[in-house]
């Protein structure tokens, strides 16, 4: 029988989401739940360096999560000036992102990010964690953050 998206149609619901924080040093990623509601941090990727050969390992360490997951789409964080104007920063996250997308075949969804790494540094000093150790996860929640932002204004 064929699936019309109605309520009762499970497919409907399982669309999960791979939302990264892409920077020089390091790439933070989140995962969406199966139900497409809440993000979720997975892991902070160490970078391997900016030369072709280290940003194709990196990319396929990114395409090895996206199956690892199922995701139906690739969300990334957009670092765009606060003004609104693309940086040289976003230039390179979006040509990173551009091969993301190639490589996986998965839609990648551009999302401004602007503020979410202090938001992220506001949360863990909340959360009772020292400056020190934000360096550690402050990536994945940054991603998480993104992700999360992307979620809600697509009304998940």
């Amino acid at each position: 029988m064929e699936s019309g998206g109605t309520a009762h149609s499970p497919a409907r619901y399982q669309v999960r989401y791979l939302g990264l924080d892409v920077g020089s040093r390091r790439i933070g990623v989140a995962v969406s739940d199966e139900l497409g509601l809440t993000a979720q941090p997975v892991m902070t990727l160490e970078r391997r360096g900016s030369g072709p050969a280290n940003r194709r390992e990196d990319l396929r360490s990114l395409a090895r999560l996206c199956r690892r997951f199922s995701v139906a789409g690739i969300v990334v964080g957009n670092p765009l000036h606060l003004s609104g104007e693309t940086s040289p920063r976003a230039e390179k996250t979006q040509a990173f992102a551009a091969e993301l997308g190639a490589l996986t075949g998965l839609p990648i969804h551009m999302w401004d990010e602007r503020l979410t790494t202090r938001e992220a540094h506001q949360i863990l000093y909340e959360a009772g964690h020292e400056r020190q150790e934000h360096g550690k996860v402050v990536d994945q929640v940054a991603a998480t953050l993104i992700l999360q932002s992307f979620m809600d204004a697509r009304g998940n």
